[in-house]
């Protein structure tokens, strides 16, 4: 039932309609990338490099003649497929630790919640640089360092929510039915906690895509000549004067990417939250 009034709700959300075409698009551009992009994103020619855009290289190209066009539709594949792995794995993670958590208690529960409050008791952003700079950087690492710092926070979401759940007399009915733990667990918890979950993953999506280009910028992700949006950025830092185009254009795509995901995370949310 409630599945359905969420549904109703979302088809008469015309802004919700509009954003998830927005990034919907955005996926498929992002999945279909080798298609669409105009040249090889890898391939160089340095008797057209820094040529400002132009009839040919719409958006021009870099100090080693690649088109940065190119390089930004493969870039926001990279960016974007890791984001959405990232997130996918740390929401399920710390979904089922705080489920567990919540439902048996004890000293596992204690041990987890203790771990969780000193991951949570550092700055995200630098304990993953620190991290990051530790594993040694690369995109895999980049995001095990996210990966690390941001299972907490769907942790004690859903810890929370456990702890109130179990207490409601369909999980007494539940046991007296003799349903075991792993049933309980997926059949009547999980089921009800994942509204929560989705809103604040859906709303993590462009903090998680800003944290991994945040870290390529910095030269803790994706290696050259991999064409991602963070590094794409620090490869045209020091042009920023001379040749801007190198810098603004991977800048942009995370802006529109970024606001694109915020703006449906927030729709999300409208439409799951019963207050509104």
């Amino acid at each position: 039932m409630r599945a359905k009034c969420y549904g109703l709700r979302a088809m008469k959300n015309k802004s919700l309609i509009l954003y998830s075409t927005l990034a919907a698009t955005i996926i498929l551009i992002a999945i279909f990338a080798p298609l669409l992009t105009p040249f090889d994103p890898y391939e160089q020619n340095l008797s057209r490099a820094l040529l400002p855009p132009n009839e040919i290289n719409l958006l021009g190209t870099d100090r080693y003649g690649r088109d940065v066009l190119s390089r930004v539709i493969m870039g926001s594949r990279v960016t974007i497929f890791a984001s959405l792995m990232l997130l996918i794995t740390i929401s399920i993670v710390g979904s089922l630790i705080g489920t567990i958590c919540g439902y048996k208690g004890g000293r596992l529960d204690t041990f987890l919640m203790r771990m969780s409050d000193v991951f949570l008791a550092f700055p995200q952003m630098v304990f993953a640089i620190a991290a990051a700079g530790a594993l040694g950087g690369g995109l895999f690492n980049a995001a095990a360092a996210l990966a690390i710092i941001g299972w907490p926070k769907y942790a004690r979401i859903s810890r929370s929510l456990t702890l109130t759940i179990k207490k409601m007399p369909y999980i007494d009915a539940a046991k007296m039915s003799g349903t075991n733990s792993i049933n309980m667990l997926f059949n009547h918890i999980l089921p009800n906690i994942a509204g929560p979950v989705i809103v604040t993953a859906a709303l993590d999506i462009g903090t998680i895509i800003m944290e991994l280009a945040g870290l390529s910028f910095l030269g803790l992700g994706a290696m050259p000549p991999t064409p991602e949006l963070g590094a794409m950025m620090n490869n045209g830092r020091s042009m920023l004067q001379t040749a801007s185009w190198i810098i603004l254009s991977p800048g942009a795509a995370i802006f529109i990417i970024v606001a694109s995901f915020n703006l449906l995370g927030d729709k999300i949310r409208d439409v799951i939250d019963p207050k509104n």
